[in-house]
């Protein structure tokens, strides 16, 4: 199937696809944006070619201040289960999928906040979407909460010292990551002005967290985005291919 159209639930303004824009862009695809946080409403599913989850501050166990999780993971299930349709999670969107689902997401045992390691499992060395990706890779953390264990059926396709799961696949219809591969050259500016992530910095780095990150980041913003475009053109590809009667 062709991706024309994609959904993307945000949680945060400033937390959007990042550089996946730009490859959305180049492609002539249209991103409807649903702002959460900001009380949008979630659209008609039917008629999306991809829905898209990002990150935010708040858990997915939230639902008492954040009363629209309970829409979103029901939004999360039906597109999923009923309409078959790619989804792709970052972040928060990786533990949405994974509660929705029937995974378990808790607060991890060590937050994990900087540029840090991840390796594929042996399910992610065979792994369509990490093809000719290499077996440890650098990539940003901001996490303190973890997919503890994942929805039945899904693959754990890379993990950290820290983290057990740190991907997840569901053959081609689904792809979700607790890492940041969307970054750009102001994402830890930006989202250092988040109460929440500019505290768990600051308790994991220590004084001037800000701007140690950022320029950590931006020591590596090539490879990572290098990294984001072979990412989204194995996406496509599993896309291209993905049958929703699978």
């Amino acid at each position: 199937m062709k991706v024309n159209r994609i959904l993307v639930f945000q949680h945060l303004r400033i937390e959007h696809p990042g550089i996946f824009r730009e490859f959305f862009k180049e492609d002539g695809i249209e991103s409807t944006i649903v702002e959460l946080d900001e009380g949008d409403e979630i659209p008609a599913l039917k008629g999306f070619d991809a829905l898209w989850v990002m990150g935010g501050p708040m858990d997915v166990w939230d639902e008492a201040e954040y009363p629209w999780l309970i829409d979103e993971k029901a939004a999360i299930r039906k597109v999923v289960c009923e309409l078959k349709i790619p989804f792709v999670g970052i972040c928060l969107g990786h533990q949405l999928l994974a509660d929705a689902l029937g995974g378990e997401v808790g607060s991890g045992n060590h937050a994990e906040v900087g540029v840090m390691a991840i390796h594929k499992t042996d399910s992610g060395k065979q792994s369509p979407y990490l093809e000719s990706l290499p077996d440890k890779m650098n990539c940003l953390q901001w996490h303190s909460a973890e997919v503890k264990s994942a929805p039945p059926g899904m693959e754990v396709l890379s993990y950290s010292e820290k983290c057990a799961i740190q991907s997840l696949s569901l053959g081609a219809q689904v792809f979700t990551m607790q890492y940041h591969q969307e970054i750009i050259t102001s994402t830890v500016s930006d989202w250092s002005t988040i109460p929440a992530y500019k505290d768990a910095l600051e308790k994991s780095l220590g004084e001037n967290a800000v701007n140690k990150l950022e320029q950590d980041a931006l020591d590596n913003i090539d490879d990572f985005n290098k990294t984001a475009r072979k990412l989204y053109e194995n996406w496509k590809l599993m896309v291209l291919n993905y049958s929703f009667h699978e």
